[in-house]
């Protein structure tokens, strides 16, 4: 029985594989630090930043919803760490609400950034690599990807950050800013810059 509670893997036939959320939030934080820098040196690019705050607002959306929950489950100390990295995201989100309305705060949401990368790679991930099996953490990767499509592309720092609200507020949120994004031909993913 696994640790996290979560649905068996389909049978493979041999050695578990697959991106484990470890993969998947280290890949996103390379794309936000590039996403960041990029902003930094063409502050005038407003698609860029867009695409920022999009992909944060997925980003961190995805964090607690999957991630924070595994960290206090089964990492000793857990629910403090869970309950720090919550408060430094909803300080990021409103200052990405901030970047929406005023451009000067591209600096503090690229230090945000950096701090929150920064705090993930040298806290969170590794002690949870230590503490969960590897078949958990490909489980949990793949449902932080899946739950991505269905994420927040804007900051709302006022919805619910934890299980079981934040599941079921953030992809309905999800759904008025992407009718928005579409409305408004706004630029979302990197990948469409």
């Amino acid at each position: 029985m696994t640790s996290l509670n979560l649905p068996p893997l389909p049978p493979l036939g041999g050695e578990t594989t697959g991106r484990n959320v470890v993969d998947v939030i280290t890949q996103q934080h390379r794309e936000l630090l590039e996403l960041c820098d990029r902003m930094l040196a063409d502050p005038d690019d407003k698609r860029v930043t867009d695409v920022v705050i999009a992909t944060l607002s997925r980003h961190l959306s995805c964090e607690e919803q999957y991630l924070y929950p595994a960290i206090r489950k089964v990492v000793p100390g857990g629910e403090e760490l869970t309950d720090r990295e919550l408060a430094e995201d909803q300080a990021l989100l409103v200052t990405l609400q901030q970047l929406q309305r005023d451009p000067s705060a591209k600096q503090d949401v690229a230090a945000a950034v950096r701090r929150h990368v920064d705090a993930d790679a040298e806290e969170l991930l590794p002690v949870l690599v230590q503490m969960v099996p590897i078949e958990d953490l490909i489980r949990v990767g793949n449902r932080f990807e899946t739950a991505q499509e269905a994420a927040p592309t804007r900051p709302h720092p006022a919805t619910p950050s934890t299980p079981p609200w934040n599941k079921v507020v953030d992809p309905a949120v999800a759904v008025v800013d992407k009718l928005r994004d579409a409305v408004t031909r706004r630029t979302t993913y990197a990948k469409d810059l």
